[in-house]
């Protein structure tokens, strides 16, 4: 039994003797939540969805859902009977239905649970009106994933599970539809789960992100600590925020901790983890934690600069050759050229302080 609305209880997820996830244990408390895992392909995401769904037997381990088992080493209860949705990242429509009769389809195979849903409501949300009379090879990668959203939407299951479901959609459309699908996930209270390898989708959709890294469920915690305070260095490698700078711990046991770099001087802040004074460890630095300051006595060659749109990255290189990413607002008085030195308010204050 398990007290939680969705546990996974040491579950091992194998299709392959490279595409596999060993011991993962994750918990879902409350009905409505949503869930992402995150991680690059092929490492064993899809694997995980399939197996929930009831696709693929899990090879070891515990599956709850609303309190029952429904998959462990001994029992397997059948897709059908678990009513739970995925839909696929691939085309799984059903070719010889017309695109309105997709949908249709998941509202036969409604069992009553959950909110009631308007079927106009889902295809407008989904911008698909305009390709109901169309047959799947008709229509665009983008609009079969969302078609495929909308038929799983609609047969109200109790746990929906959705792979990659926004990779093949427009940039300029994405956005849009992320946020009014979250928004109707949250009004119909529908737990669901996520796979994605694109972090911004995972944070911006999420209540609690999971990272799959090297055939295990590496982090699990809200995105905002995900982001902030990754547990390990494979984490914070992997969401590519930033880089690691050698540093030695000056006093851990105030208020604020002090460490030191060399060249960038003293770093105050709040340590993430325990280090006693004297440590030598590794600083995660990232965009975000360097300020430019322009009357700044520290000063750092610029060896790079990348124009995002809001902002500038510049890159900044130190006399031991570390590279520091730093962000600049794109409406700053003026812009740095390769070679130029760039100013870095110091003594530098950092919220968290990942070291490892």
């Amino acid at each position: 039994m398990s007290e939680h609305f969705f546990e996974i209880q040491k579950g091992n997820f194998v299709a392959s003797e490279k595409n596999k996830v060993n011991n993962v244990n994750l918990i879902i408390e409350n009905q409505g939540q949503i869930i992402s895992l995150l991680g690059p392909s092929g490492i064993g995401k899809t694997t995980i969805l399939r197996t929930l769904a009831g696709l693929q037997k899990l090879n070891s381990g515990k599956i709850f859902l609303k309190g029952k088992l429904i998959a462990s080493d001994k029992i397997h209860i059948d897709p059908e009977k678990r009513n739970i949705a995925l839909s696929f990242q691939d085309n799984s429509l059903f070719p010889n239905y017309k695109v309105i009769d997709n949908i249709n389809f998941g509202k036969k195979r409604s069992n009553g649970n959950g909110s009631s849903l308007d079927t106009k409501e889902v295809i407008e949300l989904l911008h698909i009106g305009s390709i109901l009379e169309k047959f799947p090879h008709q229509i665009s990668a983008g609009e079969a994933q969302r078609v495929s959203i909308a038929r799983s939407l609609m047969s109200k299951p109790d746990l929906l599970l959705l792979d990659e479901p926004f990779s093949n959609i427009d940039q300029s459309l994405k956005e849009e539809i992320q946020v009014s699908v979250k928004k109707l996930l949250k009004r119909i209270n529908l737990t669901t789960i996520i796979v994605t390898h694109d972090s911004y989708e995972a944070f911006s959709m999420a209540d609690k992100c999971g990272i799959i890294l090297n055939q295990e469920l590496k982090q699990y915690d809200v995105p905002y600590n995900v982001h902030h305070e990754p547990n390990s260095i494979d984490v914070a490698n992997f969401l590519n925020k930033g880089i690691f700078i050698d540093v030695k711990v000056i006093d851990s046991e105030c208020a604020v901790h002090r460490l030191q770099h060399e060249e960038l001087g003293e770093i105050r802040g709040k340590l993430s983890n325990n280090f006693p004074s004297g440590a030598k460890v590794k600083l995660l630095l990232q965009p975000e934690d360097l300020i430019h300051d322009d009357q700044s006595k520290l000063k750092l060659e610029v060896v790079d600069r990348k124009f995002r749109g809001t902002n500038f990255i510049y890159t900044l290189k130190t006399k031991n050759g570390e590279h520091l990413p730093v962000f600049v607002h794109s409406h700053h008085i003026h812009q740095h050229e390769k070679s130029e030195n760039f100013g870095v308010k110091s003594p530098i204050y950092i919220d968290h302080l990942v070291c490892f």
